[in-house]
């Protein structure tokens, strides 16, 4: 009897340590399998975001080369028209010259016209169109990026469009001179020359002309071209004697820098 209950307790205590057992080796794959599955789960989410991501990059991506290519050919428009507006400024200048030449030939064939006196008669004067609101402001803001902004290609983009915008007007003599004078800052000499040369010949009744004549003969001082520079200056004694530009052309010969 003893000895059949001893069995029994060490028959009970072998089965209570097998289920232990049986239990502690079961625990680890239900935890793992549960493991796999959330870094599954993670790396999913990941993923998605990744290619989220990526999509966003790629977006911009596509919005930045957009942009790129608009503003190449924003600045390939602004080259040809800044082309055109110097193709059109050199046949101003060729048709100005022209007509120059033309009307000193007439006045050596009919002495009447030429005369003796070394004095040249002032030119008729004109009614030039008076500015409107608009032009007025656009104007007021070139000078601001001239005088202050010191901003002179802006300024000389400005002045052209402003030229193209407002023709034949008081203020356009005044951007024809401008642009001489931003030129001559620059300097540009051959485009100052030419600037100066409209205002100087096609505006010579503008209030303009006898500064425009005086800053021609600078331009052409510094171009080399000595003696045109002096003819230059006669001129403007001559033809505007009483100006503040006259003045300057005196003293310019004066110091013997023609």
């Amino acid at each position: 009897m003893r000895n059949r209950l001893m069995a029994t307790v060490a028959l009970s205590l072998a089965f209570g340590h097998g289920g232990a057992a049986l239990a502690q080796s079961t625990t680890p794959a239900f935890q793992n399998n549960g493991s796999e599955a959330q870094r599954k789960a993670g790396n999913s989410q990941a993923t998605a975001e990744l290619f989220y991501m990526i999509q966003q990059l790629q977006g911009e991506v596509r919005q930045l080369r957009g942009e790129v290519e608009e503003q190449r050919h924003q600045i390939s428009r602004l080259q040809e028209q800044a082309k055109d507006r110097y193709i059109d400024l050199d046949q101003r200048i060729l048709d100005l010259t022209e007509k120059v030449a033309e009307n000193t030939q007439a006045s050596s064939a009919n002495p009447a016209m030429s005369g003796s006196s070394e004095v040249a008669p002032a030119p008729a004067t004109r009614t030039y169109r008076q500015p409107g609101p608009e032009e007025l402001k656009a104007y007021n803001e070139i000078q601001d990026l001239i005088q202050n902004q010191k901003k002179y290609d802006q300024a000389i983009s400005r002045l052209y469009e402003f030229i193209d915008t407002y023709p034949e007007g008081d203020l356009t003599v005044n951007a024809y001179y401008w642009l001489g004078e931003v030129y001559l800052v620059k300097p540009q000499l051959e485009q100052a020359r030419q600037a100066f040369t409209i205002v100087a010949t096609r505006y010579e009744d503008h209030r303009k002309a006898p500064d425009a004549k005086y800053k021609l003969g600078v331009t052409l001082s510094r171009l080399g071209e000595k003696a045109d520079a002096k003819k230059q200056m006669q001129a403007v004694i001559q033809q505007y004697p009483s100006s503040g530009a006259a003045d300057l052309a005196r003293k310019f010969l004066e110091s013997g820098q023609s």
